[in-house]
């Protein structure tokens, strides 16, 4: 029986870029897409993805959920984002008003900590 792998080493690579305060993807070479999560084969053909690169951090929101929290903490706001150069997120809008996030918004991305762990999360864009 073969073990499941266990290389993070995308993951790994992709958390230090957000420490350092560089949201960037890895891309697929025969797209040119951005792809998320990270990954070591290419979703679809399992191809070796290309090396990090900056991504805008632009994208349009696919989907939307309000996750209810007891008061007096604010509802979260959780949403599915198309990414300008491809790849889809899941992220919350921390502070977003639940009764103003949309299907086809168009947001922005930000690097922020939670815990020990630098996270992407999305604010409307301007």
């Amino acid at each position: 029986m073969t073990e499941p792998a266990t290389d993070t080493a995308p993951e790994s690579a992709y958390l230090a870029h957000l420490a350092g305060g560089r949201f960037m993807l890895q891309r697929d070479p025969l797209s040119g897409c951005a792809v998320f999560p990270p990954r070591l084969r290419a979703p679809g053909h399992g191809g070796v993805l290309g090396d990090f690169e900056p991504v805008s951090g632009r994208g349009t929101v696919h989907a939307v959920t309000i996750q209810p929290r007891r008061p007096p903490e604010p509802a979260r706001v959780i949403v599915l984002v198309d990414l300008e150069e491809g790849g889809r997120m899941l992220s919350h809008m921390p502070g977003a008003d639940p009764d103003s996030v949309a299907i086809d918004d168009v947001v922005m991305a930000r690097i922020v900590t939670e815990g020990d762990v630098p996270t992407v999360v999305f604010e409307p864009a301007t």
